[in-house]
């Protein structure tokens, strides 16, 4: 698959990127969930270079693990 295919995959919305804030609000999509001290969850999102980097290292580890690589599920590999 090639970069857009595995963006097509993800809900996108505007918001602020967990390792890009300065980039400012951006199309982002939930890459995990966080759950505070004071309780209840609060979604981690990405911007689609962070997207990628994290489905390369997903693809990646797959592979060191003789197991099959399914894009598209960055948010439920976090949990």
């Amino acid at each position: 698959m090639d970069r857009q295919q595995i963006l097509d995959l993800y809900e996108w919305r505007t918001g602020i990127c967990f390792r890009h804030p300065a980039k400012g609000e951006v199309p982002t999509t939930v890459v995990g969930t966080v759950h505070p001290r004071a309780g209840g969850e609060r979604p981690v999102l990405g911007c689609a270079d962070c997207v990628i980097a994290i489905e390369d290292m997903r693809r990646e580890e797959a592979a060191r693990a003789g197991e099959e690589y399914v894009p598209g599920q960055v948010d439920k590999a976090a949990g």
